[in-house]
């Protein structure tokens, strides 16, 4: 997979998130955010455990840089789902995605100021773009009515800056292990073991184990799993103020299946303008970075 570029993963991890929002989307109106992470993130540490057999390096478990790999695991995606499950629950999947779009600001960020990596003016307007998609999507008419508070719009921006955060760590811990599925098994089973153990806590070992919403969060849970493995991909052979901007291209495909497959949302003018902002964004930080 060397031969492929780092884009492309990041491409494929983009879609993948996305259609794993809209499964989250059905199955958080049958079942709470904390509870869906929980089964959800647990679903993706399963996934990661049933080819351990044919994956699984345990001499990286020897590894000073595995302690990285679980810090990681401690909020992400931990943390962050528990974020993203309740700004979808709060604000819908395209605007809780496109929010988190300002995801490559901290990317940036992180990977100029921690790893010494270079922003062009491509990746640089391009995040920009972003930027821009993200305030018009915030903002509302005068006088008219919104059905989400004020204060959801922190759960999405929330939600991006761990994400990046993890981002550069996950590629730091790789520069030392480059092992993309080793890196995503260690992370996602310390975040459901987190995850699972505080909410089996608050819910005195209630927690709901059949019904559609165990389904809808099992699914997305696989779909996650391989989002982050084509992402640890990506982020290996790749540099973060490229990858972390086409990860934000994923409200392009929220949209396109909210409309076309799950018929959800009603997308208004404003979100095909937002949205008309991220595409060139990222096709400019793709050829241009």
């Amino acid at each position: 997979m060397t031969d492929v570029p780092a884009y492309v993963f990041a491409l494929i991890s983009a879609m993948l998130f996305a259609l794993g929002d809209q499964f989250q989307a059905q199955g958080v109106a049958r079942v709470g955010a904390r509870t869906g992470a929980a089964i959800g993130i647990g679903a993706s540490a399963l996934c990661f455990w049933l080819v351990a057999p044919w994956f699984l390096d345990l001499r990286h478990f020897y590894h000073p840089a595995v302690l990285l790999f679980i810090l990681i695991g401690l909020i992400r995606p931990a943390l962050s789902a528990t974020l993203a499950i309740s700004a979808i629950h709060h604000l819908g999947p395209t605007l809780a995605g496109t929010l988190s779009s300002i995801a490559p600001v901290f990317g940036a960020a992180f990977g100029i100021l921690w790893l010494g990596e270079v922003l062009t003016w491509p990746v640089a307007l391009g995040t920009g773009g972003i930027i821009v998609a993200v305030a018009l999507m915030a903002r509302t008419d005068v006088g008219s009515a919104r059905s989400w508070p004020t204060w959801a719009l922190l759960l999405p921006i929330g939600a991006a800056l761990v994400r990046s955060l993890s981002h550069a760590v996950t590629k730091v811990g790789m520069l030392e292990i480059p092992d993309p599925y080793f890196a995503a098994l260690v992370g996602f089973t310390v975040s459901a073991l987190v995850t699972i153990g505080l909410q089996s806590a608050r819910t005195r070992g209630r927690l709901p184990l059949k019904g559609a919403g165990l389904a809808w969060f099992m699914i997305s849970g696989a779909i996650f799993a391989l989002a982050v493995l084509s992402l640890n991909q990506a982020l290996l052979t790749g540099e973060i103020v490229i990858i972390v901007p086409i990860i934000a291209a994923a409200p392009v495909f929220t949209m396109l299946l909210s409309v076309t497959i799950f018929r959800r949302e009603r997308i208004t003018a404003r979100t095909f303008m937002a949205l008309g902002l991220v595409v060139p964004s990222v096709v400019a930080v793709v050829v241009w970075g």
